[in-house]
């Protein structure tokens, strides 16, 4: 059985919150024009709340690697029937078909596992990958798949107008495979025999034992956090997916799976008041905004000005919320109303 076929038999997706089809993602950069391709790790993690990349990092930075090799692997069968159109005349000519790996990282892990990803990727001179260090100050958006395309290019990190998508014109305009650590790591697996069907969670929060937990991809909220010992005993909420674009539960509402990123974070409601939580998350998505387009850019600057007046228009800030759901031009615009919305329905008015 080939590399799609078990990639398609794990059913995996990607693990980085888009849970895009893993096996049709590395079958469009295949099947992409291109005498150079590239293989890009995205391990920036800069969604508050989760960890799981990092404790994958530590402990299984060789099952990593080997998912990126696999890739390359499978990218060096593809045909090359037409050139890379940016750099094809930069190539030597027995030089012409490619295939080179980066780990986008950010600095924190690089200053943890730099070392030690390193050496990994010494010890087999057979595949091309280094290292990319997240320019530091790039924020949430800087680990958006097109924007960290621009970084590693030198410009401006701003996402980038799509399509083209990156499976066919993105690094240098060439086909390029972005892969969540989770993901490089249950390819590997997959090509071993040995996944099993699990993901990682990070736990966090007013929690009993906070971490990073391999379990089942298919159980439920509720199954994990007691499987954990981190169900509470008090009233709570939880947010799933992130501490900043997550959906927000009440404690009813936990028999389905941890969706997105798969983080479980857990909040005593009687500590929270319903506007300091909305406040929190706007001003998060107004420090991260990089201000390229104008729904984000105002709407969230706007949402800052009504949650902060003395007297809430709520009907107004439904109204900006659906702005952004609709017109923003990335993916941080567009999640903004997520949280909020959320929180309002399953907590707020329960």
């Amino acid at each position: 059985m080939n590399i799609i076929n078990k990639i398609k038999k794990a059913n995996l997706v990607g693990r980085g919150g888009g849970c895009f089809p893993t096996a049709v993602k590395w079958e469009m950069v295949k099947k992409a024009a291109g005498d150079k391709k590239y293989v890009i790790c995205n391990a920036s993690e800069g969604e508050p709340g989760v960890k799981k990349d990092g404790y994958i990092l530590e402990n299984f930075g060789e099952r990593v690697i080997d998912g990126m090799k696999i890739a390359i692997d499978f990218l060096l069968e593809s045909p090359h029937s037409n050139p890379c159109p940016l750099d094809r005349q930069a190539l030597p000519r027995e030089e012409r078909v490619q295939v080179k790996g980066y780990i986008f990282i950010n600095y924190e892990y690089y200053k943890k596992f730099g070392r030690k990803l390193n050496k990994i990727i010494a010890d087999d001179k057979k595949y091309k990958i280094e290292l990319f260090i997240k320019p530091v100050g790039s924020g949430y958006i800087g680990g958006e798949e097109t924007s960290l395309l621009n970084a590693i290019e030198g410009k401006r990190i701003e996402p980038r107008l799509r399509p083209p998508f990156p499976t066919t014109n993105g690094l240098w305009g060439c086909p390029t495979l972005i892969n969540n650590v989770e993901t490089f790591y249950n390819v590997s697996l997959v090509v071993s025999g040995e996944y099993k069907n699990n993901r990682f969670y990070t736990i966090g929060g007013d929690y009993v034992s906070a971490g990073v937990y391999e379990l089942p991809d298919n159980w439920t909220i509720e199954k994990i956090l007691k499987k954990t010992g981190n169900y509470p005993k008090f009233d709570f909420f939880v947010q799933i997916g992130g501490d900043a674009s997550g959906e927000v539960l009440n404690s009813k509402q936990l028999n389905k799976a941890a969706s997105g990123a798969g983080s479980i974070t857990i909040y005593n409601a009687k500590k929270y008041k319903p506007e300091e939580m909305i406040k929190k998350w706007i001003s998060f998505f107004l420090d991260e905004s990089c201000g390229q387009c104008t729904p984000c850019r105002e709407g969230v600057y706007r949402l800052n000005e009504i949650i902060n007046s003395p007297k809430i228009n709520w009907e107004l800030l439904e109204e900006l919320l659906n702005n952004l759901d609709e017109a923003s031009f990335c993916g941080l615009g567009s999640v903004v109303p997520t949280p909020i919305r959320s929180y309002k329905k399953n907590v707020m008015n329960k």
